[in-house]
């Protein structure tokens, strides 16, 4: 069997909720002349694939979100005539589209990382940053009289996360409620900070990616990223229950 493209992976993805509309085969569009329901669905096919292509080329690793229309068509006219000056066969096409994007993506990882050490390098000098041995770096906003969890308990919070452009991707004070969890339940940088909080405390940590998710992507957070928290300790379980 055929190994299937990142790119017709991709494209399926996109159309996959699509729906075609019906096309009249007495009034064939752009001039193109249909003969039969079939060349309609043919045509149907065609819109699908390419609207879905358009929207998922916008995101190509490395392309800013231009997109050269008329390499894109020269190269699928090509592969549907299997024409013999085609410049890549399919088999060389896809293990093209895996080397570009995998190179593309280690140097934006490359370009992020830098970024954010960088920010961190000069954040530690910032009145009242503290940086821990591990590099989290905290701000001791509102300073609590209660308690410092452990490991073994449950906390609630109230938090805001933020990525070191000001992007918002996660907020409870948001959504209007706190949330709860065990300490030892989420990313590293959160698990030491939560330790330096006496209930009450309001703080805002600023995580490096070593004790968030590295290199990993999660939705808005791109590999490498700083995470930004003001977290609020409101209490530990026992004590608000």
């Amino acid at each position: 069997m055929k190994k299937i493209s990142i790119l017709f992976i991709l494209v399926a993805s996109l159309i996959a909720c699509r729906s075609t509309k019906e096309i009249s085969a007495t009034a064939p569009p752009s001039g193109i002349t249909l003969f039969s329901p079939v060349d309609s669905v043919f045509y149907a096919i065609g819109v699908n694939y390419g609207s879905g292509l358009r929207e998922g080329l916008t995101t190509l690793p490395g392309s800013d979100g231009n997109v050269n229309h008329d390499a894109v068509i020269a190269g699928f006219t090509a592969g549907m005539k299997a024409d013999a000056s085609i410049l890549m066969t399919a088999e060389n096409a896809q293990a093209y589209i895996q080397s570009y994007i995998t190179e593309v993506q280690m140097k934006e990882a490359e370009a992020a990382q830098a970024e954010n050490e960088a920010f961190l390098a000069s954040n530690k000098s910032r009145e009242g940053v503290i940086t821990t041995e591990s590099g989290l770096q905290y701000k001791i906003v509102t300073e609590g009289s209660g308690k410092r969890p452990t490991t073994e308990d449950r906390v609630i919070v109230h938090y805001t996360g933020r990525l070191i452009d000001g992007t918002v991707f996660e907020s409870s004070v948001e959504r209007g409620e706190p949330v709860a969890f065990g300490v030892t339940e989420v990313i590293r940088g959160w698990v030491e900070g939560l330790q330096l909080m006496p209930v009450g405390s309001k703080y805002v940590f600023w995580i490096p990616s070593e004790l968030a998710y590295g290199g990993q992507e999660m939705g808005p957070i791109k590999p490498y990223s700083t995470l930004i928290f003001e977290l609020e300790l409101l209490g530990i379980d026992e004590e608000v229950e």
